[in-house]
C-alpha cells in the first residue's frame, strides 16, 4: 500500500500540465485579494457613515420631541454614540458643533469640519449653543475612523490626517420647540 502511494505521489510531483494555470494564479491572486479588501473596506465605511448618520437623525428626532429640553454636549454625544453601535471609540473619536442660523440671513457653515486629531491634543468644542425657542439650529458631527485595511484602492483616495484616520462627517438641523 505505501509502494503504491509513493508511486502516486512521484507521478503528481512529475506532472508539468498544471503549471500554466499555477502562473496565472499566482499572478492573479494578490489583484483578486486586494479587490476583495477594497469591497470590504468600502462596505465598513458605508455601514459606519449610514450609522452615524442614523444616529444623529435619531439624536435630534428625540431632542426635537422632548420639548423645552436642552441637552448640553455630553448627553448629545452620548446618546448619538449609543446609537451607532459600530463606531469604534465614539467617546473619544466623535466631535459635535451645534450652531443656530437664521433661515432668512442665511450662512454657510466653515467649509472645514473640526474633528477629533488623534494626533495632536484635543482641542474644545468648536461651537455649541442651545437655541432659544423656534431658532433653527445646525447639528454636525464628526467622527474619526481608522481604515480597516489601509492598503486598499479606497484608502489613498480618503482624505486622512497624521495619525492615518479619515473623517465621517454627518449634519442635520431642526428647529428648537417652544419651552
Amino acid at each position: 500500500m505505501t509502494h503504491r502511494l509513493k508511486h502516486l505521489l512521484r507521478r503528481f510531483a512529475r506532472e508539468e500540465s498544471g503549471s500554466v494555470e499555477t502562473v496565472a494564479f499566482a499572478l492573479w491572486m494578490p489583484m483578486i485579494v486586494l479587490i476583495l479588501l477594497t469591497m470590504l473596506e468600502v462596505g465598513a465605511y458605508t455601514a459606519r457613515s449610514t450609522m452615524l448618520e442614523r444616529a444623529v437623525d435619531q439624536t435630534v428626532r428625540t431632542i426635537r420631541l422632548e420639548t423645552g429640553a436642552a441637552p448640553q454636549h455630553e448627553a448629545i454625544k452620548t446618546l448619538i454614540c449609543a446609537r451607532a453601535v459600530i463606531l469604534p471609540n465614539c467617546a473619544t473619536n466623535l466631535r459635535l458643533e451645534m450652531v443656530q442660523r437664521d433661515p432668512r440671513n442665511w450662512s454657510d457653515l466653515p467649509a472645514t469640519v473640526d474633528c477629533v486629531d488623534n494626533a495632536l491634543e484635543v482641542a474644545p468644542v468648536r461651537e455649541f449653543s442651545n437655541g432659544e425657542s423656534n431658532e433653527l439650529m445646525v447639528l454636525r458631527a464628526c467622527a474619526k475612523v481608522t481604515p480597516i485595511f489601509p492598503v486598499t484602492f479606497l484608502a489613498p483616495s480618503l482624505h486622512k490626517d497624521a495619525a492615518g484616520d479619515y473623517a465621517l462627517i454627518a449634519a442635520t438641523s431642526f428647529v428648537q420647540e417652544p419651552r
